[in-house]
């Protein structure tokens, strides 16, 4: 019976292919695309799934495989395979990444409860104590940053159980978007809203007026790479799969094909039912509300097939907008309480406890709650001086959304960079190889070269193109948040590495 039960828990190729694209498709990276370059977001996210998300892919699976007995995580197969000072400031920085995360949803989380509440995003009209709306967002993210760790400091699991119906809500919006668009084209007489006059102008050529350059273009490269973020939790799925030396990399292009498809017909399908200029082009849409306006859009333009009149449409849009208002605040409140300890319980947990200084390391009833307050007063501090750095909403926006994708793309360099050393020590017999797909360490070598370039690349168009605009502010910004937390990273681990080598003598 035990062995029964063992082969009943391995994943086989479907179930494999769910949860590989569960993990790393994102509804919203579709309407984001098309506001940032229309149809041409489509050949980049082809692009990005060959050049990164499958050799990465692979990478990832072959670290979870040969360290599938070690809890440190990605901190355990870059300390083994580089050192432990690059595996700490490495996933420090990954750390970081969910810190800038934290600044983001934070102070946009209030636009799907907008458009819950409201059926349309009125963020912009916010005031508190005479405050901007850009101000009140910021201290509305603090608030709730202060209610997160307080409550995700007692315990969460009824919470995350709620809020994972938020999750199937999304899947639901998938399957919105594209039999809503379909039938909008087909009442439309085939005739898409935003209309493909030359196919080769049309997939290359941005219709956003801010993407017009090389550079801006190129820029857009993160946003590729960031749609297929979360491919860290791969590592562990290798020795869950049944017969995984065929069925896991079987399984993981099979997902990478259909999660590339899937971008691109739905932001195909977008084009059906919204015209860019006459639905995006508002300088009251931006990053953060863009596919709460386009989903909005698709309900009045059904409601318009429908032939019904102009008021019940602009009815129907707001119900559409409270759909995935409701559903967005749900998913991101629940993956907010989790996130708001998990990293940093992984990354305490992982690393050496002598590193972390005072209480920091401390873990009290399985939460590292004196971190956790620690975290809360950053987090707090970089939503403030944003917030209150000036610029309007759809530059606060920009800003944030900018730093999240640089920060969280960056740890990828780490560990596709570290893979070679890994490859090495592997084909040496230092480590343990039941799951290979590089076979070689001239075909790891030249992976982790393509895979490390291609987002340093992205991620160094991303950050100077706005300095190049001249907006110094959000080049700044985006350089500021890993540098520091690189630097803090480094700092603690030289200190760690002195103490211990001080300690040994």
């Amino acid at each position: 019976m035990a062995g029964n039960t063992n082969t009943a828990k391995k994943l086989t190729l479907v179930p494999l292919i769910l949860m590989i694209f569960t993990s790393v498709f994102g509804f919203a990276n579709m309407p984001r695309g098309f506001y940032l370059m229309g149809y041409a977001a489509i050949p980049w996210y082809i692009l990005s799934a060959l050049v990164f998300f499958i050799p990465y892919a692979f990478m990832m699976a072959e670290y979870g495989a040969a360290y599938r007995n070690e809890t440190g995580g990605m901190y355990s197969w870059m300390e083994k395979s580089v050192g432990g000072k690059f595996a700490f400031v490495g996933t420090f920085m990954w750390y970081a990444s969910y810190i800038i995360w934290m600044v983001n949803v934070a102070s946009s989380i209030w636009i799907p409860l907008s458009n819950f509440i409201f059926g349309e995003d009125r963020t912009a009209t916010w005031s508190l104590l005479g405050l901007g709306s850009t101000q009140t967002l910021g201290i509305l993210g603090a608030l709730w940053i202060l209610l997160v760790t307080f409550i995700a400091s007692k315990g969460v699991e009824k919470i995350t159980k709620i809020t994972s119906v938020g999750g199937t809500a999304i899947l639901a919006l998938n399957f919105v978007l594209l039999i809503g668009g379909i039938f909008v084209l087909i009442s439309n007489g085939g005739q898409f809203a935003e209309p493909i006059v030359d196919v080769a102008k049309s997939f290359t050529k941005s219709p956003n007026p801010a993407y017009q350059t090389s550079l801006t273009v190129l820029s857009f490269l993160v946003f590729a790479i960031f749609a297929f973020g979360g491919l860290e939790v791969l590592g562990g799925l290798v020795d869950q799969t049944e017969n995984a030396e065929t069925t896991f990399p079987k399984g993981l292009t099979i997902a990478a094909i259909v999660i590339s498809v899937g971008y691109a017909v739905g932001i195909f399908a977008c084009g059906m039912f919204t015209n860019w200029n006459q639905v995006l082009a508002s300088e009251n849409v931006h990053m953060g509300n863009v596919a709460y306006v386009v989903i909005q859009n698709l309900g009045y333009q059904i409601g318009q097939s429908l032939n019904l009149s102009q008021a019940v449409s602009i009815t129907m849009g707001a119900w559409f907008a409270r759909f995935v208002g409701l559903s967005m605040f749900l998913a991101l409140t629940g993956a907010f309480f989790t996130l708001a300890y998990s990293p940093l319980k992984t990354l305490i947990q992982g690393s050496p406890k002598e590193v972390w200084p005072g209480k920091l390391g401390e873990i009290t009833d399985g939460m590292p709650l004196f971190a956790m307050k620690v975290q809360a007063i950053i987090v707090i501090a970089m939503i403030l001086a944003i917030s209150f750095g000036g610029g309007a909403a759809a530059e606060f926006f920009s800003i944030l959304v900018l730093m999240t994708n640089v920060a969280m793309t960056l740890p990828y360099m780490f560990l596709s960079s570290a893979f070679p050393l890994f490859k090495k020590k592997q084909l040496e017999g230092k480590v343990d190889k039941p799951f290979m797909v590089y076979k070689s360490y001239g075909a790891a070598l030249t992976s982790a070269i393509v895979v490390t370039v291609f987002v340093g690349f992205a991620n160094v168009f991303t950050i100077i193109e706005p300095a190049m605009g001249g907006s110094i502010f959000k080049t700044v910004m985006m350089i500021l948040g890993p540098l520091v937390f690189g630097i803090i990273a480094f700092i603690l681990y030289t200190v760690y590495e002195n103490k211990y080598n001080k300690n040994k003598k």
